[in-house]
Order: structure tokens, then sequence, then C-alpha cells
């Protein structure tokens, strides 16, 4: 997946956190709801303007940067 056109990183909003396509929805914020046990389905309902690409891009993103963190140390 190519989480670069769904993730961004904006230096106002949310603290400069990266977000879901520039909403101010943090992928911070969608890790913790699936953390917490949330399902897909019930993310999506109860935040309409988000897509299953967007929860996949938040994972992708996680992923990838886990992957940096550990091959930098």
């Amino acid at each position: 997946m190519n989480y670069q056109d769904i993730i961004t990183i904006e230096p106002g909003k949310r603290g400069g956190r990266p977000c879901v396509r520039g909403m101010r929805i943090a992928v911070a914020d969608v890790l913790g709801w699936l953390a917490v046990g949330m399902s897909h389905p019930e993310i999506l309902n109860d935040y309409p303007e988000l897509t299953e690409t967007d929860i996949r891009a938040c994972l992708a993103f996680a992923a990838d940067r886990e992957r940096r963190v550990l091959t930098a140390t």
C-alpha cells in the first residue's frame, strides 16, 4: 500500500502529527481505536469521512515507521 498519498503532515494541524488526507483525524487516533478493540466497520460507522483504505494506510504508515526505528538502532 502506498500510504504516502493518504497520510499527510501539516505543521499547523494537530501539532504536525501525521493525519489522514489532511483531516484532523490523526494516525494515532485510528491506531488507538484499533488498539482498544474497535473493528474497522465500527470506526467507519463512527467516522464516515474515513474509508477502509484510510485505516489500512494508517496501519501501513505505523508498520513502516516501526521498520525505520528498528533499522536505525
